[in-house]
C-alpha cells in the first residue's frame, strides 16, 4: 500500500495519499479500503480517460449536488466518455455515501472512468462500421465515490490572505478538454509544487494569447471600481479553456443579490496586478483572498471589502442550505 504523502500550497493533500477514515463505494457496493481493486486495464489508469467532481457535505447533506453532477454529465456527454449519464441514480449513490459517513463534514470525490476497455480499438470499430456517424461503442464505466474528512483550513488565510505564482505553463483556447474535470491533472499538481516551494498557496494560469484563465484548482475573480471580473467560462464561450466553476456560479449569483455588477470578459496580467482585489474559488475553501501575486502586492496586501463580503455571504449560503434537520 503506497503511503507517501504530498503537501502542495495550503496544507491539504492531494493524489497519492493514505487516508484513515474513508467510505468507499465502487461499481454499486460499499467496500473496505484494503478490499479496493482497481483493473490495471481501467481506461482511467491506462490513459487518464475520466472525470471527477469534488464536494462537500455539512450535516449529512452535500452542498450543491445536482450542479455538480450536472457538469458531470455536460462533461461525460460533451467529451463522449459515456452517451447519456442519467444523474438521479448517482445523486442517490452519494446520499448513500454520506450517509453512511455520517453527519461530521467530509470532502465528496466521484470519480468516474472508461472503465475496462481499450480505447484504440473501441475508436476503431466505431469510425468503421460503414455508418455515415459511427454509434458510440458501448462501455462499462468505472464509478468510485469517497468521503473523506473535509480539509481543515487556517482561518488566518482568509483573514490575511493568500500569495500566488504565476504558471510557466499555458493552458490552450483550442483544447476541447481543458474546461472540464478530467483525470489529467498532473500538470496543475506539479505548478502547485512550484508554487508551495516558492511560499505561494496557488498558481494561477494563462491561455496561450496571454488572458487569465483559472488557478490549479480555482476559479480567479478579480474585484476592480466594485464590479467583479473573471473570465469567460466554458459554458459560457465554447472557445474558452476555464472550468465552470459550481463555486464560481454561487459567486456570481451572490453577487448580483447583492447588486454587485459581474463582467465575464478576457483579462490579461495587467488587469491582475491593476486589480483593487483578487479572490479564488473553489469547493473546498469557497472564496480565499488573494493579496500577492509573487512580488507585486495586491490591494494594499490585505483582504478588500468585496472579497469578504462574498467570503461571508457564500458562508451562509453553505450554511443555509446543508442546515441540519430541525430537532
Amino acid at each position: 500500500m503506497l503511503k507517501a504523502r504530498f503537501s502542495f500550497g495550503l496544507g491539504f493533500l492531494f493524489a497519492m495519499r493514505y487516508l484513515v477514515g474513508m467510505v468507499i463505494w465502487f461499481n454499486g457496493s460499499f467496500i473496505a479500503s484494503d478490499n479496493a481493486a482497481l483493473s490495471p486495464l481501467d481506461a482511467g489508469l491506462q490513459h487518464g480517460v475520466g472525470l471527477f467532481e469534488t464536494l462537500q457535505a455539512k450535516n449529512g447533506k452535500v452542498f450543491r449536488l445536482l450542479d455538480h453532477l450536472e457538469r458531470l454529465r455536460r462533461s461525460a456527454t460533451e467529451l463522449e466518455l459515456m452517451s447519456s449519464l442519467h444523474i438521479e441514480p448517482l445523486a442517490q449513490a452519494v446520499g448513500e455515501v454520506v450517509a453512511k459517513w455520517g453527519n461530521s463534514d467530509a470532502r465528496i470525490r466521484i470519480t468516474l472512468t472508461g472503465g475496462v476497455v481499450n480505447m484504440l480499438r473501441a475508436a476503431k470499430e466505431a469510425s468503421t462500421d460503414g455508418k455515415p456517424e459511427p454509434a458510440p461503442v458501448q462501455t462499462d464505466p468505472t464509478l468510485l465515490i469517497v468521503a473523506t474528512a473535509a480539509t481543515p483550513f487556517p482561518a488566518e488565510l482568509f483573514e490575511r490572505g493568500v500569495g500566488v505564482m504565476v504558471s510557466d505553463q499555458r493552458v490552450s483556447h483550442s483544447d476541447r478538454f481543458a474546461a472540464h474535470k478530467t483525470l489529467a491533472y498532473w500538470p496543475r499538481l506539479f505548478a502547485l509544487r512550484q508554487a508551495a516551494r516558492n511560499g505561494a498557496s496557488e498558481s494561477i494560469w494563462f491561455d496561450t494569447r496571454g488572458h487569465l484563465a483559472c488557478g490549479c484548482t480555482s476559479n480567479v475573480f478579480l474585484v476592480k471600481a466594485g464590479e467583479l471580473l473573471t473570465p469567460p467560462s466554458g459554458d459560457e464561450d465554447n472557445t474558452s479553456p476555464v472550468l465552470p466553476g459550481i463555486s464560481r456560479r454561487t459567486v456570481i449569483e451572490i453577487a448580483q443579490e447583492q447588486g454587485v455588477q459581474v463582467r465575464r470578459k478576457s483579462l490579461t496580467i495587467d488587469d491582475v496586478l491593476a486589480a483593487d482585489e483578487c479572490f479564488l474559488t473553489n469547493a473546498a475553501w469557497g472564496v480565499l483572498p488573494v493579496v500577492r501575486v509573487e512580488k507585486a502586492t495586491i490591494g494594499g496586501a490585505k483582504p478588500g471589502d468585496v472579497t469578504r463580503q462574498m467570503r461571508e455571504k457564500w458562508l451562509l449560503r453553505v450554511a443555509r442550505e446543508c442546515a441540519a434537520p430541525a430537532a
